[in-house]
């Protein structure tokens, strides 16, 4: 495809044919040639010469800037809310270490009634230094491959102090269909124990089914090891390990549930990234909110999910 006329020739060239044609020393052929265009485009182009000859050219029009400009009120609120998350980054009790510009998105449309991009709000960050640089991300390789809603849920549980301004340190238990990411369960705990993850079962079993695999980590809870688990009451001399059904994995033999374990957190990465994504946005919210009981932390995990 030939290049546009004015990327070949520049307007004098162009100006220096269409006087030759006009004053009747070339013909429309050598035109043609010499221009590279086809009739219709040549005529049209003399008559914009004829009409003005002295603004005439064939660059194309500049573009406008049609993107609609925020507000005044706007470029304070997102810097306002910029602040608070460099509070939070500089904060070093609170574990929140890199701007979350979604977050900050959801909470001008949440608190302030407006709605403002992503893009924009990174741009105004970058303009008012309130920009970290991203790190490298880790490939995970998964270790299991489901091919249908139900076959395999993954399970587990992470202890944070989900908000600066409480003492305490909560459990938080999730459990994540592999195949749909759907998160089924989701509830912090005071203390984890088996009767916590037992009512974690309860609620995904009574509520969707019995699944047909469950793939929580290697914690006691969930399996017992013979070298590890040497000190805990039921280890005897005989026993290896697997010899010993922790409640946990009664349970879910009761539903006719298969229990698998992942090998390492790698092997986890699936639920490890809602885990982050609910660690990121827990702690913010809560920091935001002066969360200090278990109770409203719960309300804000609910609104979350």
């Amino acid at each position: 495809m030939p290049q546009q006329i004015h990327k070949r020739l520049n307007n004098e060239q162009i100006k220096v044919i269409l006087e030759s044609y006009l004053a009747g020393e070339i013909t429309v052929k050598s035109v043609l040639e010499n221009l590279g265009l086809k009739r219709s485009r040549f005529f049209l182009l003399l008559k914009s010469y004829k009409n003005n000859p002295d603004t005439f050219t064939t660059l194309p029009p500049k573009k406008e800037n049609t993107y609609l400009k925020i507000s005044d009120e706007t470029e304070n609120l997102i810097i306002k809310e910029l602040k608070k998350e460099k509070q939070l980054i500089d904060n070093k009790s609170i574990p929140v270490r890199f701007y979350n510009y979604s977050a900050v998105r959801d909470d001008l449309l949440k608190i302030h009634k407006i709605k403002v991009s992503v893009p924009t709000i990174i741009s105004r960050a970058k303009q008012n230094n309130f920009y970290l640089p991203k790190r490298e991300k880790k490939i995970h390789d998964h270790e299991v491959i489901t091919n249908f809603t139900g076959e395999l849920i993954q399970h587990d549980s992470s202890l944070h102090q989900w908000s600066p301004f409480s003492t305490d340190k909560w459990y938080l238990i999730t459990s994540l269909d592999d195949y749909s990411r759907g998160l089924l369960f989701a509830d912090l705990f005071e203390k984890e124990n088996s009767w916590a993850h037992i009512s974690s079962i309860e609620s995904v079993v009574l509520k969707y089914g019995c699944p047909l695999k469950y793939y929580p980590d290697q914690h006691s809870i969930f399996r017992f090891v013979r070298e590890r688990d040497k000190f805990t009451p039921w280890h005897t001399a005989h026993k290896f390990t697997d010899e010993v059904d922790p409640q946990f994995k009664q349970v879910l033999k009761d539903c006719g549930t298969e229990l698998i374990y992942a090998l390492s957190p790698q092997a986890k990465g699936k639920i490890e990234r809602p885990y982050r994504w609910l660690q990121d946005r827990m702690v913010r919210t809560c920091a935001k909110e002066h969360i200090t009981e278990i109770k409203d932390a719960k309300k804000v995990l609910k609104e979350l999910v």
